[in-house]
């Protein structure tokens, strides 16, 4: 009967040992993530439009920080790569109403912006990029 109790004790320890290694392992393969970070254009005129389109970006699932620049019109996006990509992030910005460099704002959403958000659609956006800085080589100022 000892002998028994012992070979049940020990199997049990065993299992649990086991468990609790298979269990770590899980754990530790969900902490990998896939961190990648983009910018893209978004059209947009003011802190009520930043606020908005940082929350669309936000909403998507393995977002993790968005930072709109009104002055760039442009967003730069962190995010787990293994849960949603570039397309899923502008499609959600264009939903909340505001254009992206891929995406047509959607226009119902657009009409529900207050004034103050109601950009002009021919708007330039990334304004971050050498072709859209200005040519001061042949003047002084």
């Amino acid at each position: 009967m000892r002998k028994l109790i012992l070979g049940v004790a020990i199997f049990a320890a065993i299992g649990l040992t086991t468990g609790y290694s298979q269990t770590h392992k899980e754990i530790m393969k969900t902490e990998q993530v896939s961190l990648s970070r983009i910018t893209f254009g978004v059209r947009g005129n003011c802190n009520m439009c930043k606020k908005t389109i940082e929350k669309a970006a936000n909403s998507v699932k393995g977002v993790s920080k968005a930072n709109w620049n009104k002055d760039k019109k442009m967003i730069m996006v962190s995010f787990d790569s293994s849960k949603t990509n570039e397309m899923e992030i502008q499609k959600a910005v264009a939903a909340s109403g505001y254009d992206t460099e891929k995406v047509k704002g959607n226009l119902d959403a657009y009409s529900g912006l207050p004034g103050c958000c109601k950009y002009n659609h021919s708007m330039e956006m990334n304004q971050n990029t050498e072709a859209n800085k200005e040519d001061h080589s042949g003047h002084n100022h």
